[in-house]
């Protein structure tokens, strides 16, 4: 069997497509070509329906036991062998399949601070034309009623940042030494530790790794005239792709999402008052983050100021030189 030895298992826009890139380049690794196979999200081929753009998304799963299997036998004898699917940790039945097939697999979380890692998922769909609500809050709002509709995981803002309740159901599963959960902070902060520690973590030779390449940075469209009139196009074009052959739909979809793209500005941070907003769905799982691990993340729930730093704290950008994650 070609399965895989380790798995960036989790958590969306916390930096996996960089980490999945960075561990690429390491000569003692093998990473799957395709970054998200998405394997262990079904038992058999996945929906077809679901919000927007879902039903394209769906068409990129590698759900069939021998396409996965191939992904991994191009690995060098003795490489350990992984991919980067960062939905598993928040599916339950992900993590069962996982561990009924790969019990002994190492698996790699990254968490970031909840409200934010929610406004860099929104602003990603809003980017790529998808995501129907312009401010952010309030598409957080619509989050239970996406849900009922069976809307994708991708679309679950608040969800796939409690991170305690996904850990809590992990580490039932797992022994703790088989997982290794790092802050998105000190991949920003201090990218060749973290590396290090990640290949130590995987067995093979440190000091290797310099830095994370800079990979799928959330940017922010204004919402000009042209940005609403191709994102309804995107939606709209959406059930018309579901009958079109996937190479077509996919070329299709990039070359809109390519015209979204000009012009893009960098994300904008959040306000103290949109913060203060969210933080309630986060605040009782950051007390039981806290306890799994033995750490203290109050710096999540802590005041920001207008740039988005923690009152008190250095200013953002310090420490990132040799990084090419920003927000």
């Amino acid at each position: 069997m070609a399965l895989p030895d380790f798995l960036i298992a989790g958590v969306p826009k916390a930096g996996t497509t960089a980490l999945h890139a960075a561990l690429s380049r390491h000569p003692g690794l093998y990473l799957s070509p395709v970054k998200e196979p998405k394997f262990f999200l079904t038992d058999g081929p996945p929906p077809t329906k679901g919000g927007p753009g879902d039903a394209l998304t769906y068409r990129e799963h590698v759900w069939q036991r021998d396409r996965y299997e191939a992904l991994f036998d191009a690995a060098p004898p003795g490489a350990p062998r992984g991919e980067a699917t960062p939905l598993y940790l928040y599916d339950p039945a992900a993590m069962r399949r996982i561990h009924d097939l790969i019990p002994d697999v190492r698996l790699i979380v990254i968490i970031r601070d909840p409200v934010e890692r929610a406004h860099s998922n929104w602003a990603h769909l809003w980017s790529a034309g998808l995501e129907p609500v312009g401010d952010f809050v309030a598409a957080c709002a619509e989050e239970e009623r996406r849900i009922a509709a069976g809307w994708a995981p991708f679309w679950h803002y608040a969800g796939l940042g409690r991170y305690g309740e996904q850990l809590q159901r992990a580490f039932a599963l797992f022994p703790r030494e088989q997982l290794l959960v790092l802050r998105y902070r000190r991949l920003i902060d201090d990218p060749v530790a973290a590396l290090d520690l990640i290949c130590a973590f995987l067995g093979v030779e440190v000091g290797l790794l310099t830095e994370i390449p800079r990979e799928n940075v959330t940017a922010h469209p204004e919402p000009t005239l042209s940005h609403r009139a191709v994102s309804l196009g995107m939606r709209a074009g959406d059930a018309v792709g579901r009958l079109l052959p996937g190479t077509v739909a996919t070329l299709a979809t990039r070359r809109l999402e390519d015209f979204l793209q000009r012009g893009r500005r960098e994300r904008q941070p959040l306000s103290w008052d949109q913060r203060q907003t969210l933080l309630p769905r986060f605040e009782a799982d950051v007390q039981l983050l806290g306890t799994l691990l033995g750490e203290d993340f109050s710096d999540w729930l802590a005041p920001r100021d207008r740039s988005g730093n923690i009152v008190g704290s250095r200013p953002a950008g310090q420490g990132q030189a040799r990084n090419g994650l920003r927000r």
